[in-house]
């Protein structure tokens, strides 16, 4: 129960801190009363913008976006061990082929789906 408080009260602590940031920099932040507005209009590689900023995604962009995540990841773990592996010795190389077998599985699977492809037809 004891602990509990302590993460309740944590918890209170950040939601104040958080709160109370937001609430100081509104109030200390420095306004220009001189400001020109077509400084701040959007610049968006000098045109205007056109038409709504909330367009659908295809879903290839999420799954190419998906499949780096996932060797990103193979990467972050690739590192390390390479580093370690005089110490770790014959199991840890084996464990590591098996893992990258599975990965390169995992992505030859989604190439042959078309997966990989950014315009599909």
């Amino acid at each position: 129960m004891v602990s509990y408080i302590n993460l309740l009260i944590f918890f209170c602590l950040v939601l104040l801190f958080a709160v109370g940031t937001l609430v100081l920099s509104k109030l200390v932040r420095y306004i220009d009363p001189n400001v020109n507005p077509v400084k701040v209009a959007t610049y968006e590689c000098g045109e205007d913008p056109v038409g709504d900023a909330r367009i659908r995604f295809p879903v290839s962009f999420y799954l190419i976006a998906l499949i780096f995540v996932l060797f990103d990841v193979e990467a972050a773990f690739l590192f390390p061990w390479i580093l370690s592996l005089s110490k770790l010795g014959l199991l840890a190389f084996i464990e590591m082929l098996i893992f990258l077998t599975i990965l390169f599985l995992g992505w030859f699977y989604a190439f042959k789906k078309g997966d990989l492809k950014w315009e599909r037809q």
